[in-house]
This record gives C-alpha cells, sequence and structure tokens, in this order.
C-alpha cells in the first residue's frame, strides 16, 4: 500500500545561460515526486518542464498543485495493487496532466523493479542497448563560444553530436550562426532546432539553406498546430524534418506516423504521459518507418536516468538522444552521478531505476526554495497591503 506521496519542487542553477526560442534559462525547477510503501519500498518521479508555461500548458508550480489536490488523494484513497492499475484509475478520473501523470508511474514503477529486482527497462519491455549516445545543445547564441565549448566537448570525449537552438533571431543570422558551427566541426553530427518558431514560408527558405550547408536533421520548424505544413515539408526537403512537441501522447503520434507527418519522431517521456506511453510510440514509429530520437525536456538525473531505460528498449534509435540535462546543472541529487563517458551515457543496471537519491539534499533543497519564495514575496505582500490602505 503506498502510503504517502511528496511532490517536491528542487531550483537547480544551469552552468550556462540556455538560451530557446521561447526563453532563457538560467535554473532548471525539477519537479520530483516521492512515494512511500507501507513496506518499505520508495521510489522517486520526475515531471520537469521547460521555462514555466512559455514551452507548454503544464508548469513546475501546476504540476505540484495538481498532483498534491488530485492525484495524491485518489491515490491514497483507492490503493491501486499495481502501476497498470494506478494508471488506469489516473486515466480515468484525471485529463491531460502528462507531465504529472509521468512522474507518479516513473516512482511506481521504480519500486515496481526494487520490489521485482529488475531494472525498469525489463518492465516495460526489456533492454536491447546498455549504452546510449548523447548530444550536447551549444545555446549560448555566440557563435565563437559555441565553437569552443563543442570543441572542449570531443576533446573530454564528452559529446560529438551537437544541436543548435535557433528562431529567435532573423533567419539569415541564424542560418549563418549554424552553418559557421558546422563549417567548424566538419565531422560532426549538427541537429537545429527551431522550437515552432517559423511560418512555412520562413521554414522553406531556412530549411533551403541548412541542406545546402549540410546540417542533418530539422527539429519542429513549424508550429504544432500546423501538421500539414510539417508534412509538406517532410515531403520537399532531403534533409531529415523531425517531429517534437506535435508529437506528445500515442494518440498523436499514432496518426502522425499512419500519415508519415516526418521522418524522425523526438520521443519525450514526460510529454508522452509516461514511460509506457513513450515505449509504445517508440514502437509505432518502428513499425511506420519512422526514426526514433530519444528528447529530453532538460529534466535532472530522475527523469535521465527513466528516459535511458525507455530508450534502451526501442528496436532503432539512429538519431541517438539528447539526454544531458543533469550536465547543465551546476548541483546533483543523487548519491552516484550517472555514468558519461566516451560519448555517451551508460543506462543504468540496477532495481528500478537504478540511481539512489539523495534524500536529504533534495528535502534540504526544496525547503530552501519555499523559505526564499517566503522571503522574496514578503515586501511585495506589503506594497499590495499599502496600496488597499490608500
Amino acid at each position: 500500500m503506498i502510503r504517502s506521496i511528496n511532490t517536491l519542487l528542487v531550483p537547480i542553477p544551469t552552468i550556462r545561460a540556455h538560451k530557446l526560442a521561447c526563453t532563457v534559462m538560467n535554473e532548471q525547477v525539477l519537479v520530483l515526486v516521492h512515494i512511500q510503501t507501507e513496506d518499505g519500498y520508495e521510489g522517486w518521479g520526475e515531471a520537469t518542464t521547460i521555462g514555466g508555461l512559455s514551452y507548454a500548458e503544464e508548469s513546475p508550480h501546476s504540476i505540484k498543485t495538481n498532483i498534491d489536490t488530485y492525484f495524491t488523494p485518489l491515490l491514497l484513497k483507492e490503493q491501486p495493487t499495481s502501476t497498470a492499475k494506478a494508471m488506469q484509475l489516473l486515466s480515468l478520473h484525471i485529463n491531460g496532466n502528462r507531465f504529472a501523470k509521468c512522474a507518479i508511474e516513473t516512482a511506481l514503477l521504480d519500486i515496481e523493479g526494487k520490489r521485482l529486482n529488475l531494472p525498469v527497462s525489463e518492465l516495460i519491455g526489456g533492454r536491447v542497448r546498455d549504452r546510449i549516445e548523447v548530444a550536447w545543445t551549444l545555446a549560448s547564441g555566440n557563435t565563437a563560444t559555441d565553437i569552443a565549448e563543442a570543441k572542449r566537448m570531443i576533446e573530454q570525449k564528452r559529446h560529438r553530436i551537437f544541436k543548435l537552438k535557433i528562431g529567435s533571431n532573423p533567419i539569415i543570422d541564424d542560418v549563418a550562426h549554424v552553418l559557421a558551427i558546422k563549417k567548424a566541426l566538419p565531422d560532426c553530427r549538427i541537429t537545429v532546432d527551431v522550437n515552432q518558431a517559423w511560418t512555412e514560408l520562413e521554414a522553406m527558405q531556412g530549411i533551403s539553406l541548412l541542406q545546402a550547408g549540410g546540417v542533418d536533421l530539422i527539429e519542429q520548424p513549424v508550429s504544432m498546430r500546423n501538421k500539414a505544413a510539417l508534412k509538406r515539408l517532410t515531403e520537399h526537403f532531403d534533409v531529415a524534418i523531425m517531429a517534437d512537441e506535435i508529437v506528445q501522447d500515442p494518440q498523436n503520434a499514432f496518426h502522425l506516423a499512419a500519415d508519415h507527418y516526418a521522418d524522425v519522431f523526438a520521443v519525450k517521456i514526460n510529454q508522452a504521459g509516461g514511460l509506457k506511453a513513450a515505449c509504445l510510440i517508440g514502437q509505432m514509429a518502428h513499425l511506420a518507418g519512422i526514426e526514433l530520437y530519444g528528447g529530453t525536456m532538460l529534466e535532472g538525473p530522475i527523469g535521465t536516468a527513466a528516459s535511458a531505460h525507455v530508450f534502451s528498449t526501442y528496436p532503432s534509435l539512429n538519431f541517438d538522444t539528447e539526454l544531458f540535462g543533469p550536465l547543465l546543472l551546476t548541483e546533483d541529487v543523487l548519491v552516484q552521478p550517472l555514468d558519461y563517458q566516451d560519448f555517451g551515457l551508460n543506462v543504468p543496471m540496477g532495481a528500478g531505476l537504478g540511481i539512489e537519491v539523495d534524500s536529504d539534499k533534495v528535502y534540504h533543497y526544496a525547503k530552501q526554495a519555499i523559505n526564499n519564495s517566503l522571503k522574496s514575496s514578503k515586501p511585495q505582500l506589503a506594497t499590495n497591503a499599502q496600496t488597499e490602505i490608500l
């Protein structure tokens, strides 16, 4: 039986500013779910998103509020006897909230794996690889800085696949930035992520230039609401076009795969609504002849470990992964960090997620964040009170 469910917001600064088309990140707020059972097991899950509400409809604070207000009372009352029954219960009573559902499922699978002494990967289909290659995102916005950073990563054998976030500048400027980096790193695979920033006409212009310059992969160039444009771009260009935000859950993925709206699917466990849903998307894409890419919401090590378990089960993973989230953070919440080496990540082998969370550190950071929030809000509250009196 479930004894307790705690949802924690843990803000951690990033090692440098991380620039996207929709926002600039200087910290990441990890949304962690800690479930404990009456028989002494504990599991961890993560529902981290990007940039508050600037990226998607779920934010760290809304995820915590919804889990605390709706998920937790329901699970504690009904006490489902398996992860599958718990997720069926949540699906029946709670619409949407894919990120929150993913965190709950991850924590329950972590417990289930520990109880059975099996890695999570063996509970969701069985792994076919123990190591996954990891791309690094160059997102300083400065060409020289990005080139220097990439060369350091290659020398350290950390990364040899690089993604560039573009879309916030004029097309010509963004393309010039990308092609200068491609020229400086001719032996490296280069992906660009437009984060839905272009119209279809802008995408025609931008992708033409990027394809001519030897870029290897174009991610979500147009709005997720304009899937017809994505299909037209996929059919028009030789360079691989990847669907990301538009993929979402298995239902969306099924329709996209059936009509081949993109060459590649970026799969994210939170965006999919859970680990099993992400596995299902991978299977559908494989059956439809669509390549796979292991995406990230810039999760910390808990969500990254969960993602690695999922991607280890994919029949093919020809475009590799982007599981660099923990490396972007200045602090780690694990007792032993994830094993990054030789341009990739070794998938944890132990029971459950195969990681040990530093509970004391997590709860300390979460409490510290609450105290800082209370301190920063007091002057504003006083100002509001004075305004009302006046």
